[in-house]
């Protein structure tokens, strides 16, 4: 994990360089899964106020639970090969980043209440103000971006429903 930059002033008042604190790990072909990453993400979040920034509001801590094991279960479904985590924390958001070996563009299916699984990337879309993936030759990147203050109606577990599909 690693904290804020600082740099000692000749008065001795510290003064912030990087304005981020960040934590990554790399699983291996078949190591990942999702409690483990959830797991890395409560103790990113619990080091938050010890780094220097204001305690993590629990609608937002829940909301990055959901999107981070349902961008892991993807990759481990969804990937051959090794993925990994970067979670990184601003004064403004939260960015869960996931990679995997997979080059297959990931798209959000309709809502279909009778469907079982599929959901995942539509509830990451839905408790993030944006979601970016970026493709490489050797897989992708798919970046969650949460709010530290998210709008109401962006937090599914607050109690607010995901966007209705298109009729069709």
């Amino acid at each position: 994990m690693t904290i804020p930059k600082t740099k000692q002033m000749p008065d001795q008042q510290r003064v912030e360089v990087d304005t981020a604190l960040r934590y990554g790990t790399i699983w291996g072909v078949g190591a990942a899964c999702a409690a483990n990453a959830r797991q890395d993400l409560r103790a990113f979040l619990g080091h938050v106020p010890r780094a220097g920034f204001p305690p993590t509001p629990p609608a937002l801590a829940m909301d990055a639970e959901l999107a981070v094991s349902e961008l892991v279960t993807n990759a481990v479904v969804h990937a051959p090969g090794p993925c990994g985590m970067t979670l990184q924390l601003s004064r403004e958001e939260l960015a869960i980043t996931v990679w995997d070996s997979s080059t297959d563009e990931p798209a959000v299916r309709p809502a279909d209440p009778r469907r079982i699984g599929g959901h995942g990337l539509r509830l990451v879309h839905a408790v993030s103000d944006r979601v970016v993936v970026a493709l490489r030759a050797t897989g992708k990147r798919i970046t969650a971006h949460l709010p530290l203050a998210p709008h109401p109606a962006t937090s599914v577990l607050g109690g607010t429903a995901l966007p209705s599909s298109s009729p069709g």
